[in-house]
């Protein structure tokens, strides 16, 4: 059988009431989808209304928010008397976003705006001091913070002594003691009367802008639906409302930077989704601060001249394409550091790049489903810096929380943490981690949760039904795409894809309904499809083609229930990948140890049956990998059956090619015979090859040949040295056990080696003999 790589959480069904289900047949929902909107929350008539059609009436008054109005007065103050008003800024696409909405507001009131975003390798996040004595030198009369500020205190404090108000606006967790600034807009302002605290920095500065302006400004939506997306923030509630008009808004609108980046990514802009933004823009956005200056895409975002947009949507491009080129190195060089056996991964390597070293964590933690740490070391091998991400089962902050006097630098939340430390307190970072599983009793052995949201038959994955469930996006934080659960299933037609084969691609079949699936990034499972029952969990999708449109299953994960055969026959065959976590290898004949590419790994020279099963118990093996060509078939099938093992890895390597080889003929044996006859002596160990050259047999068979003649008295063999016995007595060669077993072992080879996969499986989890 094959474990999911996710712990899987079937939601159960609920019985909705009457009068839900009355909603949902006046509504045309398909009651399927009313399941789904009922797990989500959306439970009533208005809830329905407000989820399918929203508009702006279903945004929030920008004055409920803490010192709205004071800051609204301030800014406008600022204008009328023409100071010099700074917007300080972010590095990320929210902070971009953020920094565009109140350049933007501010000069569609004749406000004379400069703005900042800091460089996150040379400044760091937040407010600089050393930035802010420059800006106010420069004449900066008045600071705006946008997607930051609440943890500013010193350079907030400075400003201030200096005479120059500071507004903050931010969304991020606000510390037990807010800075010294002259307002402070936040969503969760204790003292503010907000009903909505999950705005992204983006958000809070569109609120500014719609307070400022005296009215809701739209061309700014495409920006709040970017930055929003980017930043993972709950897409519910008025962030849902601003996403969905913000998507409408980059589809119709005539921000040119914007098109002209849609365009070099190669998206329609007519489709542009919550998937097309998170998954192409933000990421090209993000890059920017990842290797260094920012500012590129305000200037992107804020520019009417074509030729500048193209110029710098073009070095946007080239950026994000160094980042995916860096990304990809520092994660197969972090994959080649972990230690499969670790509970929780901690690599460590210099010259990494820091700002993709979160992107790395999450890849790694995504693959292993293990929590990661990705460090970089300074040149000098004395200080590291990185980030880590974890799963839902391990609170990443509390944990290194602890110990956070070992860290220089160090902040986060439960899936993530940024962190610099010295390099001598890695190990001791490892080992707390190890003890805090062990001491809170975190089991991270069944994966990361999924939730999977429904169970369906293959024939209820029809075109209308994945049409319908679009009403449910933008999809995000707090509204996940759904995940369904495709049970006895049987796979059909699979196959690798992609230039390296790393994806594939198959049916599901069930009661003569077929339903497409591709799975990314598993074109190395492929060996595990089309054996057993197999159970799919995905996301549906519409595939169209050449105009044709077909449902798809864009798979997440998949187990396998019941027994495994892995066919590993052959030099090709063997070089695939077998996990080396949990698996014993054994073998029949102490010189195939040399076989094994892994060294190691756990390993086992077959003594009796008792022993091979007390090992695989000791050792915890839920897969075995055997080696070599036992010279009883039946020794395979005693210890499968015995040890209770579900996964068995078949090389069957066989050294001496018995089958191919045979026992020789007869006169092969009177040929040998009459050379020895003819030898005084025959050094074995330097003159085989001569020999087998002389009389023309295969070298493998001279050897079992003189093996033969060796048991059966006709010949000694002394340190090498093969002599003749003067008058032997006279033996019929299948008196040999030597030669006995051989015709065992041919029999052995010939089942084992040519038998095919399904019989070999058939054969070794059932009662039947060869």
């Amino acid at each position: 059988m094959k474990k999911a790589k996710y712990m899987w959480q079937l939601r159960e069904k609920t019985e909705l009431p009457e009068e839900f289900s009355t909603i949902l047949t006046n509504e045309q929902i398909n009651p399927l989808l009313g399941q789904l909107l009922w797990h989500r929350g959306i439970q009533s008539k208005e809830a329905i209304e407000v989820f399918l059609r929203p508009t702006i009436e279903n945004l929030y008054d920008p004055f409920l928010m803490h010192d709205m109005e004071k800051t609204v007065t301030r800014i406008q103050e600022a204008v009328a008397k023409g100071e010099k008003i700074l917007v300080y800024g972010d590095y990320d696409a929210d902070g971009i976003t953020s920094t565009t909405v109140m350049k933007e507001a501010i000069e569609l009131i004749g406000g004379e705006v400069e703005y900042f975003l800091p460089n996150r390798f040379i400044h760091g996040y937040g407010p600089n001091l050393a930035v802010f004595k420059e800006q106010i030198e420069n004449g900066a009369q008045l600071i705006i913070t946008v997607d930051n500020g609440v943890a500013g205190h010193e350079a907030i404090n400075f400003a201030t002594e200096q005479g120059i108000d500071v507004i903050v606006t931010d969304h991020h967790e606000l510390p037990p003691e807010l800075p010294n600034a002259f307002t402070i807009v936040h969503p969760k302002h204790p003292e503010g009367h907000y009903p909505f605290g999950d705005l992204a920095g983006v958000g809070v500065a569109f609120k500014v802008a719609t307070a400022l302006l005296g009215e809701l400004p739209a061309e700014f939506l495409d920006l709040v639906a970017i930055g929003t997306i980017a930043d993972l923030v709950s897409l519910t509630d008025e962030n849902r409302v601003l996403v969905k008009m913000g998507l409408e808004m980059i589809q119709n609108g005539e921000r040119i930077g914007l098109d002209i980046l849609i365009h070099l990514a190669e998206l329609k802009k007519e489709a542009i989704s919550e998937e097309s933004i998170g998954f192409t823009i933000a990421p090209r956005l993000n890059a920017l601060g990842r290797l260094g200056d920012a500012t590129p895409g305000v200037e992107l975002m804020t520019t009417f001249d074509e030729e500048e947009a193209e110029r710098i949507a073009s070095y946007i491009n080239s950026q994000n394409e160094t980042r995916k080129e860096i990304v990809a190195t520092i994660t197969k060089e972090a994959f080649e550091l972990i230690d499969s056996t670790e509970p929780i991964h901690i690599v460590a390597k210099q010259g990494w790049h820091e700002g993709v070293l979160g992107i790395v964590a999450g890849r790694i933690m995504q693959d292993t489903g293990k929590p990661t740490i990705v460090l970089t070391i300074d040149e000098n091998n004395e200080i590291a810096k990185g980030s880590g991400r974890s799963v839902s089962a391990l609170n990443l902050y509390d944990a290194l929380n602890e110990i956070r006097e070992d860290f220089s630098h160090f902040g986060g939340h439960h899936m993530a943490a940024g962190m610099t430390l010295p390099v001598v307190n890695i190990d001791k970072v490892k080992k707390h981690l190890a003890n805090y599983l062990e001491v809170n009793q975190i089991d991270l052995s069944q994966g990361q949760e999924l939730l999977l949201d429904e169970s369906l038959k293959v024939e209820e994955a029809t075109i209308p039904f994945i049409k319908q469930l679009k009403i449910l996006a933008p999809f995000g934080t707090d509204n996940p795409v759904p995940n369904f659960l495709f049970e006895d299933v049987t796979v059909e037609q699979s196959r690798q894809i992609g230039a390296d084969k790393s994806h594939l691609k198959f049916q599901l079949s069930q009661i003569g309904a077929k339903l497409d699936a591709i799975a990314f990034q598993m074109g190395n499972q492929i060996d595990e499809l089309g054996q057993g029952t197999t159970n799919i969990v995905g996301q549906l999708s519409i595939n169209e083609w050449n105009g044709n449109k077909k449902p798809q299953l864009m798979v997440t994960d998949f187990s396998v229930d019941g027994v495994q055969l892995f066919d590993l026959r052959g030099k090709s065959a063997r070089q695939k990948e077998i996990p080396v976590a949990n698996t014993l290898y054994i073998y029949f004949n102490a010189n195939s140890q040399k076989l094994i590419d892994d060294p190691t790994s756990d390993q086992f020279l077959f003594s009796t049956i008792t022993e091979t099963v007390e090992r695989i118990e000791k050792t915890n093996s839920q897969q075995v990998v055997f080696v070599d060509c036992p010279d009883d078939v039946d020794l395979l099938k005693q210890i499968t059956q015995t040890a209770k093992i579900e996964r068995v890895y078949m090389m069957g390597i066989s050294q001496e090619e018995a089958y191919l080889n045979g026992t020789g003929t007869r006169e092969q044996y009177a040929q040998l015979y009459k050379f020895v006859r003819q030898q005084e002596q025959v050094d074995v160990r330097y003159k085989l090859n001569v020999v087998a050259q002389h009389l023309k047999i295969q070298e493998k068979l001279l050897i079992f040949m003189i093996q033969v003649f060796f048991d059966l008295g006709f010949v000694t063999i002394e340190n090498g040295v093969l002599r003749k016995v003067e008058s032997p007595e006279n033996h019929p060669l299948t008196e040999s056990k030597v030669y006995q077993t051989r015709l065992k072992k041919i029999k052995t080879e010939e089942f084992l080696l040519y038998s095919d996969r399904e019989t070999l499986q058939q054969w070794l989890w059932n009662e039947e003999e060869v």
